[in-house]
């Protein structure tokens, strides 16, 4: 097996190889397809040791040419710090150029040309305006620039298209709206999306209150890990609703969440070993899991310490601090 995986390495090597002196004799002629390729190929160390400044200097040539990717990966680089000094100013301009650029791309033996502009531009575009970053924060420019991008299928976009409309940022606040941009990113397999798409449900906003629809989205963005919906999720088996009240379904999604650092699910979980729910009752594994919240800024489990403390024996509270630090250095995974 080892020489076999020697031979795909040592013919994947030449490939890139052969990639690399088409790409460079080409972009020395001044082809901008071939000068982005060197770009992409120093930025990613892909069969040339990685440099920035020269992945830099062949996106600049590219992107000079109006080539819209290379104008795109030239405001990564400035807004990354890559190759040349971070500049969220340099970077919005390039993400601008491309945002408004005539772009290409290969449908099956042909080739497409769109006047709507680079997409992933467009959303970066929007998320600096959301964000006040090389601009003055401007929501409805955000909105602007989401709403092109999320008309072109890009599900981030849709997904903070969703956002501004529920929370009224750049827009009129819109349930309706929200839920709209929250499903077609959502039924594409954008967790954030599934998770929202679920809240709007568990709540009852912009679509009839329907618990079954919200465990429905919150399973889909759990099982992908998103630890916000595997904190609700927690949340719905913790209270019956939408499925049957299951105590060790609720503490297993609860700990998935806990275990990326999500205060409010190490929070409950806590409260699960404190009563015994799903989990053998624990003072000091109550006591850890609050620590590891408080820890995240949750003030509610800063308190509950406080009154769970004179119930412990002064060697379970040594044992539980002890236990806590060795679970916050392995970052949740040596909790137990």
């Amino acid at each position: 097996m080892k020489y076999i995986v020697l031979i795909l390495l040592a013919l994947t090597s030449g490939a890139f190889a052969s990639e690399f002196d088409k790409s460079m004799e080409k972009a020395t002629q001044g082809e901008a397809w071939a000068q982005f390729n060197l770009g992409i190929m120093y930025a990613n160390g892909r069969g040339v040791p990685e440099n920035d400044a020269e992945a830099v200097k062949w996106f600049r040539k590219a992107a000079d040419q109006g080539y819209v990717k290379a104008q795109y990966h030239l405001g990564i680089m400035y807004a990354n710090g890559r190759g040349v000094p971070e500049n969220d100013a340099e970077a919005v301009k390039w993400y601008r150029k491309a945002a408004d650029g005539v772009s290409y791309r290969r449908l099956s033996s042909r080739i497409s040309r769109s006047s709507q502009g680079y997409v992933k531009a467009q959303y970066n575009l929007g998320f600096m305006y959301a964000n006040g970053r090389g601009v003055p924060e401007n929501d409805a420019e955000a909105v602007k620039w989401y709403r092109k991008a999320a008309d072109q299928g890009s599900v981030k976009a849709q997904s903070n298209l969703g956002v501004m409309y529920d929370l009224g940022e750049g827009v009129p606040e819109n349930d309706a709206e929200a839920v709209k941009w929250f499903r077609k990113a959502a039924e594409q397999g954008y967790a954030v999306a599934q998770s929202n798409l679920g809240h709007m449900y568990d709540n009852g906003r912009g679509v009839p209150e329907n618990d079954a629809e919200a465990v429905k989205w919150y399973r889909k963005a759990a099982d992908q890990g998103y630890a916000k919906a595997q904190y609700n999720l927690g949340l719905m088996y913790d209270n019956g609703r939408g499925v049957s009240k299951n105590d060790a379904e609720a503490v297993k999604w609860y700990k998935k969440a806990a275990e990326q650092g999500y205060a409010d699910a190490q929070s409950d979980l806590g409260f699960m070993y404190v009563y015994g729910d799903g989990v053998p009752e624990s003072h000091i594994k109550a006591y850890v899991w609050w620590s590891m919240a408080k820890a995240n800024g949750s003030e509610k489990a800063k308190g509950n310490i406080e009154i769970l403390k004179p119930m412990m024996k002064k060697e379970q509270i040594a044992k539980a601090q002890e236990i806590g630090s060795k679970c916050y250095e392995s970052s949740y995974k040596d909790c137990d």
